[in-house]
């Protein structure tokens, strides 16, 4: 199976883009993980509820701030085409519930998350990528 068949399609916000417009678009569109694309549509980071509540929030910053300026900048990342295993396996390795999945080009396409996943795999097969995706060990090498 191919990512594409189960991302889920991403809104993104851009790189100046306050706070504010960023939680603005977390309700609207009822998700709590936005990724930050520059002008080409690429994405160079991502902003989730939480950053904002810990972030913003419990560091007293206005939410009238950039959104680059709280944004994780960390991003694992994908292409159209790639095998759900592949991916499975970027989430346990970087201990992450979430994949951008970009075009050839590098433009967003949509998000893979554990819940796509968990919504088609097997039983097994989603509380096995949960389990290492959450474990506080370090992630197996290969």
């Amino acid at each position: 199976m191919h990512v594409e068949e189960l991302m889920s399609e991403a809104e993104c916000c851009h790189e100046g883009d306050s706070i504010r417009d960023a939680a603005r678009l977390m309700k609207d569109e009822n998700v709590g993980f936005v990724p930050i694309c520059n002008e080409k549509e690429e994405p160079i980071g991502a902003l989730t509820d939480r950053d904002i509540a810990i972030r913003v929030v419990a560091e007293g910053r206005s939410a009238d701030d950039k959104v680059e300026t709280v944004m994780t900048h960390d991003v694992v990342g994908c292409r159209v085409g790639e095998d759900l295993k592949d991916v499975q396996r970027l989430m346990r390795d970087h201990q992450t519930s979430r994949v951008m999945v970009c075009d050839e080009s590098g433009k967003l396409k949509g998000v893979m998350s554990l819940q796509d996943i968990a919504q088609s795999d097997t039983e097994h097969e989603a509380g096995e990528t949960l389990q290492q995706v959450k474990s506080d060990q370090a992630p197996p090498i290969h």
